[in-house]
């Protein structure tokens, strides 16, 4: 199969990045990069997806990994996870034996190790120059259950239809489920035996970079990765529901300039021009810091978390980091993002951030991670509502109308043409019930 028929299936397919903003992945695919990652490191705490399907459908893992190589050219592929992903790391070496051109490489429990940038310099030694991509330094990074997603729609023709994601936190049976893309929050924490504490929270996604989910009817994604159920008050869900004002007042009064925020970002460590604690000096004086000549530094950040983590007071430079990206705008990015390749932080090695800490730290130690095992969903959902927009890029536009009869893994969206996007497919056999401008529900027969 050439690169052109690899690179159909996988537009044809849906696919798009399992986690973080959903890139369409024939998109990344498109370059002829030097090695592929795959990227296995999966650091926030608590979820699981990536270690378990690489235990537990290893042989697709290499086999995709080693057509994708061959597709692009590329020299070789390498399968990057975290050490303690023994049962993970111990089938993966099994099935590369035979492949020359593959190999695993391990890495510590740190956090962000899943961070691109941070991953193409743990595996191969290269710093990704600031406001450039993995694919500067030679490096094509795609994560476990994407690559899965890949196997399946090159050798199975199989779109994406379905997710993975772990249930954990406050809920009964803590587990790891495949389920219907377009299930219900709700539905899924039910079938983790629900919440065991009263008005609970939940995050989607993991508890550093996950966002509060307000609407527990609301729909699972082609990107969602986690769901973790937390008491109210549990220190994790207050993070993330205090708004920027408030951290501006307590920024104002609190903030004593240590630049621990900075001595830990994970950027700054690999050399990039980013200092958090000088835009939070701002912000102790009551300004949001736009006017700031070396603003577009908030561009670097990634947006991980671990400022909050290393602040003495509890400030959240990344969440201001955040708002200033919006107020100076893309333009503002592109000029910033000039400045010639990083020098990596001497100490850098003895300022990693240890997972175990962090779980400390975000009081999450209670909640086992190791009792979330792969589970049976109980029974297909009775409907499902599938969003237009479940990637970067344009909203898909309906290919059905109300009333359609439609089968498993139809194309009932497509990408307006000539946009950036990614069709949708129907993760039920059933009836169009309801259709509006954002979204397209399908009820089972």
């Amino acid at each position: 199969m050439n690169k052109d028929e690899f690179l159909a299936k996988v537009t044809a397919a849906g696919v798009v990045g399992a986690g973080g903003a959903g890139f369409p992945t024939a998109i990344k695919l498109a370059s002829s990069p030097e090695y592929v990652l795959v990227n296995g490191a999966e650091c926030e705490p608590l979820l699981k997806v990536d270690q378990q399907l690489a235990e537990l459908r290893s042989d697709e893992l290499v086999t995709a990994l080693s057509a994708l190589v061959k597709a692009l050219g590329a020299k070789g592929g390498i399968l990057a996870f975290k050490e303690k992903y023994q049962g993970a790391l111990s089938a993966l070496q099994n099935e590369i034996k035979d492949q020359p051109n593959l190999s695993i490489k391990t890495l510590g429990n740190h956090y962000p190790m899943g961070d691109e940038q941070v991953l193409v310099y743990e595996v191969l030694g290269r710093v990704v120059p600031e406001g450039a991509l993995p694919l500067s330094q030679g490096a094509l990074v795609i994560n476990v259950e994407t690559l899965l997603n890949v196997f399946d729609a090159v050798f199975r023709n199989a779109p994406v239809t379905h997710k993975y994601l772990t249930v954990t936190g406050a809920v009964a049976k803590a587990a790891t489920f495949r389920v219907p893309v377009g299930t219900s929050i709700c539905d899924i924490i039910k079938a983790a035996g629900q919440a065991t504490v009263p008005d609970p929270v939940v995050i989607n996604g993991g508890p550093m970079m996950g966002k509060l989910e307000t609407d527990l009817t609301a729909p699972i994604t082609k990107t969602t990765k986690g769901l973790i159920v937390l008491p109210k008050d549990h220190p994790a869900a207050l993070s993330k529901r205090r708004d920027l004002a408030q951290m501006m007042r307590i920024a104002k009064t609190s903030c004593c300039h240590c630049a621990y925020c900075t001595e830990l970002c994970p950027r700054f460590l690999l050399g990039h021009n980013l200092n958090p604690d000088k835009i939070m000096r701002l912000a102790s004086y009551g300004q949001t810091g736009e006017g700031y000549q070396k603003a577009g530094q908030v561009f670097l950040c990634c947006e991980c978390g671990l400022c909050e983590q290393a602040c003495v007071m509890g400030l959240q430079p990344w969440r201001l980091n955040h708002e200033l990206k919006g107020k100076l705008g893309p333009d503002a990015a592109k000029a910033f993002m000039k400045a010639p390749k990083s020098s990596v932080h001497r100490f850098r090695s003895l300022r990693r951030y240890p997972i175990p800490k962090l779980v400390q730290k975000l009081a999450l130690a209670r909640f086992d991670p190791l009792k979330s095992k792969f589970a049976t969903y109980p029974s297909e959902p009775n409907s499902v509502r599938l969003l237009f927009k479940q990637h970067l890029g344009a909203p898909s536009l309906p290919t059905v109308k109300l009333g359609d009869k439609v089968t498993l893994g139809s194309t009932v969206a497509a990408p307006p043409p000539g946009a950036t996007g990614a069709p949708v497919h129907a993760s039920l056999s059933g009836q169009i019930t309801a259709l509006d401008q954002v979204s397209i529900t399908i009820t089972a027969d």
